[in-house]
């Protein structure tokens, strides 16, 4: 999330954050939001009896926003296909995996037990199926040796802060849309994600 605020302020930037919002009351990213400047708003998912009531009134708080596009970043509760069918082709998540590839949770303990060569991130749009949206933009990193679980995850972050503001960016600027159960980027579908070698880091550094 401070990524994402901080690439907004660059000169030229093409989009801006208009509100931060949590199902937890306790999160750090509000305090952080309110200490950028961005108002920020829990809904709290423990005390929702009623999935759907809940997620109806998060709606309801993100339509008040009018926003272009919505950004998950750390937020774990599942969207239901309700909330989804409100803002198609409109919800961006980053995963941190090569998807395909272990979807879900802990994945950095995964791709070590595995022993893969290399991990990574996924910038995808948002759908039904958990991580399994249209894919836009990977990172990858090399898995060395000596890695536990926390210094895989860092290198994994580090490039996550990179892509994550540049798929938004593409969005903003009319580059990037969903259509028909696909990615579109410059107006061609992308058959697989587009892969992050740092040629594109003028756009997001």
């Amino acid at each position: 999330m401070r990524a994402l605020v901080e690439h907004s302020r660059d000169a030229g930037a093409a989009y801006t954050v208009s509100k931060v919002f949590s199902d937890r009351p306790d999160a750090a990213g509000l305090e952080l939001a309110r200490s950028l400047g961005i108002p920020a708003q829990a809904l709290d998912g423990a005390k929702a009896a009623d999935r759907g009531a809940y997620d109806r009134a998060l709606a309801a708080a993100i339509e008040h926003c009018s926003p272009s596009l919505i950004v998950l970043a750390g937020f774990m509760r599942i969207l239901s296909p309700q909330f989804l069918t409100g803002f198609p082709g409109r919800i961006l998540n980053i995963h941190p995996s090569l998807l395909p590839k272990y979807a879900g949770l802990h994945t950095h303990r995964r791709a070590l037990e595995a022993r893969e060569p290399e991990h990574g991130a996924t910038v995808h749009f948002v759908t039904e199926e958990l991580d399994g949206g249209p894919p836009i933009i990977q990172a990858r990193v090399a898995v060395r040796a000596d890695d536990d679980e926390a210094s895989l995850a860092a290198r994994v972050q580090a490039q996550e802060h990179r892509i994550y503001p540049l798929a938004v960016r593409w969005y903003c600027e009319g580059r990037l849309c969903y259509d028909d159960g696909q990615a579109w980027l410059d107006g061609r579908a992308l058959r697989e994600p587009v892969q992050f070698t740092g040629a594109e880091r003028r756009e997001v550094l």
